[in-house]
C-alpha cells in the first residue's frame, strides 16, 4: 500500500466517523467500540 492510498483511506474513515457523530450521536461508536474489544479478546484467545 502506498502512502497516498493509506492517506485517502484514513481521510475516508475519519469522514465517515465524523458523519456518524453528526447524524446519530456517539451511541453507535460506543457500541462498535465494545464489539471491537470483544473481537480483540476473542482473537487473543485463538493466538
Amino acid at each position: 500500500m502506498t502512502n497516498q492510498i493509506s492517506i485517502w483511506l484514513g481521510v475516508i474513515l475519519l469522514g465517515t466517523v465524523m458523519l456518524d457523530f453528526a447524524m446519530f450521536g456517539t451511541e453507535h461508536m460506543l457500541f462498535l467500540g465494545k464489539k471491537l474489544f470483544d473481537l480483540l479478546e476473542w482473537l487473543a484467545f485463538w493466538r
